[in-house]
């Protein structure tokens, strides 16, 4: 084999940050050998892409080539780097899967929801993994969730640093501090090309220790009255933990919401990674019955999600906890980007509760990024002492940036491979050049299942055939309150006499159902959603049927 090649094509995470999914091939020739998959995450919707739950990379490239996969490795268990296995295991021919401890969990986990068990190769450090033509080595590093992995590809092409989401940290709260004999043997012995982090590269210093945050949990529970609540994203664990030790030292009861939240703690907890004493492990049942003063509650939906436990809080939809006065919210993350607005329209809904409500934006030290900034990413480039450098898992300003920190330490611009999703870099012993393009598009899930947008229109043509559409007008006063019965149109749907009765009934259920949130600022597009997803449930129970449910809302 003397004409091996290897060639990167990410399928997701570069430019769009999320999603992220990594493949190496090995080439004999023009011969295909091998493939290596690092990741296979999920991304989230924006306010525009309505009715769509999350999305996953685009697989259609290596479905014709399972044969040649030797393995999926995963780095770290956040869900924008492990959400969409469960979607793809199957399709890419069940290869072998290598991750660490609590990754291993988390994967395991989504696989018993499907009721598919799932093999997970728990990854051992400093150990060299024969992958086919691959060989494999996980090195530990820092980021904001514990088990977090750096992986070198070693081919006979040269050595591949993957090096995505990690800051040095050196002070972690409950973690060993990055092997960095590890990353500087990795130098030493040669780095053809280094993949890094690029998402903090606009931030100037090093990134502060995850260990900052517990103290701010701390000192703003030490002042809060009512109830104390935390979100952020429910694999976080350090940041959950250091939350949970603030709330024991407080004698808080805890509870955490969100079906994610109870998932991932529930794991941690079993690994012995989040210790709670029983006696201060609540339920959500319990909390308006203790005294607001005694309670903790962790909530999912950092990132303002429509449907998730922080959202529900802040639309007064949790029979069992209502925002007071004296409650105090703590945001502990940042937007992703391109959520900001629905995390500021959710921390408005709460705003006008009364609730105190803090975020970065306003304080410091409540979130510690995951992220490098910039003198991480130069030092992690000083140890590994690449020949070539390429920055995943940030927008184009962000690589942009990236290369601007890599030309102060010397490396040449032509050297810097900036790229987006689908393009390929083909590596040799003699350099680096870009290849042609692989076709990947955005596949939308939802509650019907996995397709493209494509399938999304042709679903909505056949419910028109088969169920028909219904419209609906509300009219809402400047209280968002519907302030006459609504309005119903329909065409395929129901033709029996009592039409004019069911339609009734619906406009009686909308108007029990959304005036809970009289009061609220109105966000349009989420009333439209929520509205259409009670009539979906409505008409499905009275009728059998799914119309395909159009809402409009007019405010007087």
């Amino acid at each position: 084999m003397d004409n091996i090649r290897l060639r990167f094509v990410p399928l997701g995470g570069v430019v769009g940050v999320t999603k992220n999914m990594y493949v190496y091939e090995l080439y004999n020739g023009d011969e295909l050998t091998d493939i290596l998959i690092v990741d296979c995450g999920m991304g989230f919707p924006d306010a525009t892409e309505f009715g769509v739950d999350l999305i996953i990379p685009d697989i259609s490239y290596l479905e014709d080539k399972t044969d040649k996969i030797r393995a999926i490795l995963f780095t770290h268990g956040h869900e924008d780097h492990i959400g969409a296995l469960p979607f793809y295991y199957e399709k890419l021919g069940r290869p072998p899967i290598y991750a660490s401890k609590l990754t291993k969990m988390f994967i395991q986990n989504k696989f018993k929801e499907l009721g598919s068990p799932i093999h997970i190769q728990e990854i051992e450090y400093r150990k060299w993994y024969e992958l086919g033509r691959f060989q494999a080595r996980f090195i530990h590093v820092t980021h904001s969730i514990p088990d977090a992995t750096h992986i070198l590809i070693k081919t006979a092409v040269g050595t591949m640093y993957h090096g995505p989401d990690f800051k040095f940290d050196l002070t972690p709260p409950y973690n060993k501090s990055p092997d960095f004999h590890e990353i500087t043997q990795a130098g030493e012995d040669g780095v053809l090309c280094l993949l890094s982090d690029a998402l903090g590269a606009e931030r100037p210093g090093m990134t502060a220790s995850e260990s900052i945050v517990g103290q701010t949990f701390e000192d703003e529970m030490r002042k809060t009255k009512g109830k104390f609540i935390m979100t952020t994203f429910s694999s976080n664990i350090s940041r959950i933990r250091q939350c949970v030790d603030a709330a024991v030292k407080f004698n808080r009861k805890v509870v955490f919401l969100g079906r994610s939240m109870k998932q991932n703690t529930d794991a941690a907890a079993g690994l012995g990674y989040l210790p709670i004493p029983n006696i201060l492990r609540g339920k959500e049942q319990e909390i308006a019955k203790l005294p607001p003063n005694k309670v903790c509650v962790i909530a999912a939906g950092s990132q303002g999600q429509y449907n998730s436990a922080l959202s529900k809080m802040a639309r007064q939809q949790n029979k069992y906890i209502k925002i007071g006065k004296e409650d105090k919210i703590v945001f502990s993350s940042d937007p992703i980007p391109g959520n900001e607005h629905e995390v500021y329209a959710v921390i408005e809904e709460l705003s006008l509760q009364g609730a105190d409500v803090v975020y970065p934006d306003i304080q410091d030290q409540l979130h510690a990024s995951g992220h490098g900034s910039q003198e991480d990413l130069k030092l992690l480039a000083r140890f590994t002492k690449p020949r070539f450098l390429l920055p995943i898992g940030g927008t184009l300003r962000h690589q942009r940036q990236y290369e601007n920190l890599m030309n102060e330490l010397g490396h040449k611009s032509e050297d810097i491979a900036l790229i987006s999703e689908g393009d390929t870099m083909w590596f040799t012993k003699s350099g680096m050049t870009k290849g042609n393009s692989v076709e990947t598009k955005s596949i939308y899930v939802d509650a019907y299942g996995v397709g493209d947008i494509g399938n999304a229109v042709l679903r909505d043509r056949q419910t028109l055939s088969s169920d028909g559409i219904v419209v609906t007008v509300i009219m809402i006063d400047t209280n968002a309150k519907i302030s006459m019965s609504p309005k119903f149109f329909s065409r395929g749907f129901v033709f029996e006499k009592n039409e004019d009765t069911m339609f009734d009934d619906a406009g009686h259920m909308l108007e029990k159902s959304l005036n809970k949130t009289q009061g609220v600022v109105v966000d349009t597009a989420n009333y439209k959603k929520e509205a259409g997803n009670l009539l979906e449930q409505f008409f499905f129970e009275k009728r059998g049927r799914r119309p395909l449910v159009l809402v409009d809302v007019i405010q007087v």
